[in-house]
């Protein structure tokens, strides 16, 4: 089925709206870390999402090829033509997430050249570095979705920035795999493992958002 950024009237209008208030500061943030003579290039953020209200911060591994402009939109969207943003908005409609209420962002915010290459040590530490930075402009923020080792991975890098990060922010962490269909090709009891950890991920998502509904 195809996504609704395939169609073009969507692509246009989230085009036009990238800098509506809520979105403003994020796409800002997204245009500070664009470095064309060191070759990093990340996409923006799409305005059907939080922006700078967001109460979910939902961190994948790196932006995918459906990402990239020319090959895409050029935005992190769950209505991105790929599978991956497809699993994912199915699963935040199925426990009750509102795309609205979430912050899409990964672990390397840069596009990987070699999309089957993952992010290295040092990509992660800039990485975190960054995360560390968007954190401090989501003053709504009250769940971070770790979805994935990559996503965990570099949780643990800001923790070692802002050890206290968690209770000073009253957040709720929750990992899980990554969207991706590619992270259930596995032998059995591996994937029924995993898809059980993404249930509980999603549902303490879920909960957090009923439980923190009211203004800090």
């Amino acid at each position: 089925m195809a996504r609704k950024m395939a169609d073009p009237e969507f692509r246009t209008q989230q085009e036009q709206n990238k800098t509506d208030p809520h979105m403003k500061r994020i796409n800002e943030f997204v245009a500070s870390l664009q470095d064309k003579d060191a070759g990093k290039w990340l996409p923006e953020v799409a305005p059907m999402h939080g922006g700078v209200d967001a109460r979910v911060l939902s961190v994948l591994r790196d932006p995918g090829p459906a990402t990239k402009k020319g090959k895409g939109p050029g935005f992190l969207c769950v209505e991105n033509d790929d599978p991956t943003a497809e699993r994912q908005a199915n699963l935040f409609t199925k426990y009750g997430i509102d795309p609205r209420d979430v912050l899409p962002w990964n672990a390397y915010p840069w596009y990987i050249h070699e999309s089957a290459k993952a992010p290295n040590a040092a990509q992660l530490e800039d990485g975190a570095d960054v995360l560390c930075r968007l954190i401090g402009l989501l003053p709504d923020l009250r769940v971070v979705l770790l979805q994935g080792r990559h996503a965990e991975n570099v949780w643990k890098r800001v923790l070692k920035r802002r050890p206290n990060i968690e209770t000073e922010l009253s957040l709720t962490v929750v990992g899980c795999i990554h969207p991706s269909p590619q992270a259930l090709w596995a032998k059995p009891p591996v994937p029924e493992q995993r898809l059980a950890k993404q249930q509980k991920a999603y549902e303490a998502t879920a909960a957090a958002l009923k439980d923190k509904a009211s203004p800090k």
